[in-house]
């Protein structure tokens, strides 16, 4: 039975590892979790980043032998909820270091938040509602 205390990993290919930590990491502020050092022959190049205690991480994987070409759609989205608006300075860090800000797909996103694209093309989007608010109204 899965339960609250349950990890949870999300992993997606990469083309360029360095990118994706710029923008999760020195923009959304997110912590390397791990990191392989080097490229092996067979193995996939990866770089885990979540937050610091957290019950989730990214892995971002690159094969360079194999790469595998990222294929987001406009609604493979990862959602933040942040219980406030989100401060335009995290928004600017986000898009000085890869990102793209775009309106969103569904207008929700837009009423409830920020949409901002990553390096990989995936969309990451930060709401100004917590999770509490959006179960209760579901």
């Amino acid at each position: 039975m899965i339960d609250s205390h349950a990890h949870v990993r999300v992993a997606r290919p990469s083309l360029d590892l360095a990118a994706a930590e710029r923008f999760y990491v020195d923009g959304l502020g997110l912590e390397v979790q791990w990191r392989s050092a080097e490229s092996v022959a067979g193995e996939h190049d990866l770089l885990m980043v979540g937050p610091a205690g957290g019950g989730w991480h990214f892995e971002l994987t690159r094969d360079a032998s194999n790469p595998i070409l990222p294929a987001p759609t406009v609604d493979d989205l990862f959602v933040v909820y942040l219980g406030e608006a989100p401060d335009e300075a995290l928004v600017q860090r986000l898009v000085d270091h890869g990102g793209t800000r775009v309106a969103a797909h569904n207008p929700y996103w837009d009423e409830w938040g920020v949409t901002v694209v990553d390096p990989d093309g995936y969309r990451l989007v930060l709401c100004s509602r917590t999770w509490g608010q959006v179960a209760a109204s579901s």
